[in-house]
């Protein structure tokens, strides 16, 4: 009788399906405060992180609802913290909302509530401002709310111009606590103007996140999003498609991810996680 030798062959662990996609992800969309960087400094993993997306190579771009500053801005910004992006890798919602504007109706004008950012955008992709019969009312964020600028938009929405919000938030963070922010100021424009409700381009509307892929020429499929709020990064990018990663250094812990109906394909303590 013939024997035979039993060769046995240590099997490969099986990668769960989540990190089997994420090594498939060729492009990232990551939001900016909560995720890279929190009160003034960097979060952990955040820079090395930019770093090596760099280096291999990976398309990426840095989004945030905040329209009060420009690209510029927030890239001295982060750089100051040790986070090294250039504004051309930064999306924020006034960008968005610049884009989807110039699409809707090229060249047309707008009256406008916010900052620089928001301005800046909105002149870069060829609108004109003005409160003469404007084609919008945008309204953005801005840290000096004017009783007279919010009465002249009630007045333009009421005489047929169309009422955008850059994003939903309706607070902010201040030194000595939360701030009215656009979410808040619009939802006040709503009601004095008899229940006109704006479009809102940024996060949690997917848009936001596919006008930023347009930009760095990304595909859904092999696109990642890392946030830090299930009720705006995590539902767009699931709504966009995207492969969402909702990390634990912002907003979001643990059990408030339970308290949602959906849920992110990962949850990291941080973006450090993602270096290994």
């Amino acid at each position: 009788m013939t024997g035979s030798t039993d060769t046995t062959h240590a099997a490969a662990t099986p990668l769960d399906p989540a990190t089997e996609r994420r090594a498939g992800i060729e492009t990232w969309l990551t939001d900016m405060d909560g995720v890279l960087v929190k009160e003034g400094r960097a979060l952990p993993g955040a820079g090395e992180l930019i770093s090596t997306w760099r280096e291999t190579g990976r398309r990426f771009l840095v989004l945030t609802n905040n329209s009060i500053y420009t690209p510029r801005d927030l890239a001295a910004r982060l750089h100051s913290m040790g986070v090294d992006v250039r504004e051309d890798e930064i999306w924020t919602s006034a960008l968005a909302t610049a884009h989807f504007l110039s699409a809707q109706k090229p060249g047309g004008t707008a009256y406008v509530v916010g900052e620089a950012g928001l301005t800046t955008a909105l002149h870069e992709a060829g609108f004109i401002m003005t409160d003469r019969d404007p084609d919008y009312v945008v309204v953005g964020e801005t840290r000096t709310y004017s009783f007279e600028a919010i009465a002249t938009a009630i007045r333009l929405i009421l005489g047929g111009a169309r009422f955008i919000s850059t994003n939903p938030d309706p607070t902010g963070p201040g030194p000595e606590g939360p701030l009215p922010a656009t979410g808040a100021i619009a939802a006040l424009i709503t009601k004095a103007t008899g229940g006109r409700e704006p479009y809102v381009v940024g996060k949690p509307n997917p848009m936001m996140f596919r006008s930023a892929m347009t930009r760095i020429g990304a595909h859904s499929q092999t696109t990642g999003m890392i946030g830090d709020r299930m009720d705006t990064d995590v539902v767009a990018g699931i709504e966009a498609g995207l492969h969402t990663v909702l990390v634990l250094t912002g907003i979001a812990d643990r059990a408030e991810v339970e308290r949602y109906p959906f849920r992110p394909d990962e949850v990291l303590e941080s973006v450090a996680e993602l270096l290994g």
